[in-house]
């Protein structure tokens, strides 16, 4: 039986293949009863396809799946009746459907309706995001506009977040709030 966590928001920080994703799984399988996987990726191509299988494989059946491309603030809400836990996988994504579905001018709107629906959840939150801040500067305006939203929405949900992890190579870093 799964211990009694106190309900938490904890941000799961890294760079493209930092282990993030697979950390912040079993994170969640080792402390929570009865989570779901709250998917943000869209299958647009057949690469993506196969990343989305590959996630599929790594959770195994015992998951509840939610799929929300957009209205994530809601479905944290509204749709995850019965779970101690939810787990978003991936704000970065989920920020790029933002940009590119609603638009630049609305992308402060969703980030404080995010932030609102963290305080407001009943249940643990568990939140996976790139941290593209590292890189190189993008040679066009939108790279460079999406680099910078992306830095400010995780630095919104950091400040939120009762604890924030930093993976590369696969090892945690904790950045606020401890193991």
């Amino acid at each position: 039986m799964k211990n009694e966590p106190r309900k938490e928001t904890l941000l799961v920080l890294g760079g493209a293949r930092s282990g993030k994703s697979s950390w912040a799984l079993r994170y969640v399988e080792e402390a929570y009863a009865s989570p779901v996987f709250l998917a943000t990726a869209q299958v647009l191509d057949e690469e993506m396809a196969e990343r989305v299988r590959l996630h599929r494989e790594a959770r195994g059946p015992g998951w509840k799946v939610l799929e929300e491309p957009l209205e994530v603030p809601h479905a944290l809400l509204s749709r995850c009746e019965g779970a101690d836990a939810v787990l978003v996988d991936c704000l970065t994504v989920w920020l790029s459907n933002v940009m590119l579905q609603q638009g630049e001018a609305r992308v402060k709107e969703y980030q404080t309706d995010l932030g609102s629906a963290l305080e407001r959840s009943p249940r643990s939150v568990i939140l996976v995001a790139n941290e593209v801040g590292a890189g190189v500067v993008p040679e066009h305006r939108l790279g460079r506009v999406f680099r910078d939203a992306a830095g400010l929405l995780n630095q919104h949900v950091a400040a939120l977040a009762d604890r924030v992890v930093f993976l590369t190579a696969g090892l945690p870093l904790w950045l606020k709030g401890g193991s």
